[in-house]
């Protein structure tokens, strides 16, 4: 009985990270396409399937400890999954928490890919908006209109330039 919740539990933590990977590719494109209220909402949206996953991470370390004492162990050790199935005896159990750990384990690796690549979008989006803040600091608003040649104001001298130079 007590590996049949585990590997529920262990399900039902796939299916969350599996939500995160959906709400994390919506994210993807919302970023490209600069919609922060879609990201905002997105991110609302993570945090509740991350309270979610915590929640299930507790259970679980629940159904490890009551598996311990199923199995006679009186130890409360905070067992990886590894280290769980090699006191699993029977081998269907043992097959079939071996296929969710490697299910498991495959969602995480996308999840991790996912968010590395919105990590670097978002970081590219930040260096854009430092380049672009970086243009108008370096010419005003004012050289934006036409003066004529020979306004006393207009000779570049008072243009903050990127290279000094001297006539």
């Amino acid at each position: 009985m007590g590996i049949e919740r585990i590997i529920s539990v262990l399900e039902k933590l796939d299916v969350e990270h599996q939500n995160l990977i959906e709400s994390g590719q919506l994210k993807k494109i919302a970023i490209v396409a600069n919609e922060m209220e879609q990201i905002i909402s997105l991110v609302n949206q993570e945090s509740k399937i991350v309270k979610k996953i915590e929640e299930l991470e507790a259970e679980r370390l629940l159904s490890n400890n009551l598996f311990l004492k199923e199995k006679g162990i009186k130890s409360n050790l905070n067992l990886n999954l590894n280290e769980l199935s090699r006191l699993v005896f029977e081998p269907v159990d043992k097959a079939r928490i071996q296929k969710v750990q490697l299910h498991l384990n495959e969602t995480l690796d996308k999840l991790k890919a996912l968010n590395d690549i919105n990590q670097q979008l978002i970081q590219q989006a930040i260096s854009y908006i430092d380049f672009s803040m970086e243009l108008l600091k370096v010419y005003p608003e004012q050289e934006a209109f036409y003066q004529h040649p020979s306004d006393k104001n207009h000779g570049g001298l008072n243009r903050p330039g990127v290279f000094d130079t001297r006539a």
